[in-house]
């Protein structure tokens, strides 16, 4: 004998199959793999300095490779304070990340007053990609041929000597801070709010040094018109091979780098930045974009998540201890 299901039993269990079929996609959708829609990583810096070439190198590759969408936004303002916040506050997605840097996350803890964010509470470290040190230029028609000329004609002119960088609090003013106390000498400093108008000055001679990395600097040296006095570094750049470390110039505990790494908002899952990690790590192992980041002036890092927040928790009071020493503050 035949069971038969009643009519009105059958359109109850008819919808309700009907109404499971409808919502499995979007299940299926928000369990599928990631990413399944456009990645957002926020530069908090203008377009074309080192931190969105560095960006924008990486984010090329990932979408050559795996036809991921990745957006640059540059969120520019406040030293990379406004950038960084926007991100800290954003959905623990994965679908926003920041390239960070230790400006704005080892430096500014200290630096500023009130700052929005606690770089250590609020984000989550997925990858460090790069590192540079601050390099020490002169104009090409410069009478120093080395740092230890500027060191001779500074403590013969006590603040006479200009040194010129991009904003109070930043690597390269403290940099210029560790060296100076290093060689044991005093410059006139003079902040800019970019490098376009600072190198404008020293190739024409209304400042004597200009401080910055390597990627900001690398085109002006090959170009010739300026020359690379010495880099921050414990070991030569590999752009800049040449050009000795303040440490074989004769000034020791002077090392600095600036370093550039992407994070995430703090509560971003495990196996999201775990993913990020894994491809990001194969792209900067790829040979174009390994040549490309070095082209520009940096050197390839890449490792852990863990290692990264190590990294970042060591150099918040390293940097700190710095920036007390220096007397800069920003409110």
């Amino acid at each position: 004998m035949t069971n038969r299901i009643p009519l009105g039993r059958r359109a109850v269990l008819l919808a309700t199959a009907a109404c499971v079929a409808a919502l499995a996609p979007p299940v299926a959708m928000a369990q599928g793999a990631y990413p399944n829609k456009p990645i957002r990583l926020v530069v908090p810096f203008p377009p074309g300095g080192g931190t969105d070439m560095i960006a924008r190198t990486v984010a090329q590759k990932l979408t050559e490779t795996l036809k991921w969408t990745i957006v640059i936004d540059n969120r520019p303002g406040a030293g990379g304070n406004l950038g960084v916040d926007q991100v800290a506050k954003a959905p623990a997605d994965g679908y926003t990340l920041v390239m960070g840097q230790t400006s704005n996350l080892a430096i500014n803890p200290s630096l500023y007053s009130k700052l929005p964010y606690d770089p250590l509470k609020d984000l989550a470290p997925v990858v460090l990609v790069s590192n540079s040190p601050i390099v020490f230029a002169v104009s090409e028609t410069s009478p120093f041929k080395t740092f230890a000329d500027v060191v001779a004609a500074a403590k013969g002119k006590a603040g006479k000597i200009t040194l010129g960088y991009s904003g109070n609090g930043t690597v390269a003013h403290l940099s210029s801070e560790i060296a100076e106390k290093a060689a044991g000498i005093e410059l006139q400093h003079i902040p800019y709010k970019g490098a376009s108008q600072a190198l404008t000055d020293l190739v024409s001679g209304q400042i004597d040094i200009y401080a910055s990395s390597v990627p900001t600097l690398i085109g002006q040296v090959r170009n010739k018109k300026i020359r690379a006095l010495a880099v921050t570094s414990t070991k030569r750049s590999e752009q800049l091979p040449d050009t000795p470390t303040l440490a074989e110039s004769g000034y020791k505990d002077s090392d600095a780098v600036s370093w550039f790494g992407i994070l995430a908002p703090a509560g971003t899952p495990a196996a999201v930045v775990k993913t990020l990690n894994t491809e990001i790590n194969k792209a900067l192992q790829n040979p174009d974009a390994a040549a490309k980041l070095k082209a520009d002036g940096g050197e390839v890092m890449g490792g852990t998540p863990e290692a990264f927040a190590a990294l970042l928790k060591a150099d918040i009071p390293r940097w700190g201890k710095i920036v007390k020493d220096s007397g800069a503050t920003i409110d």
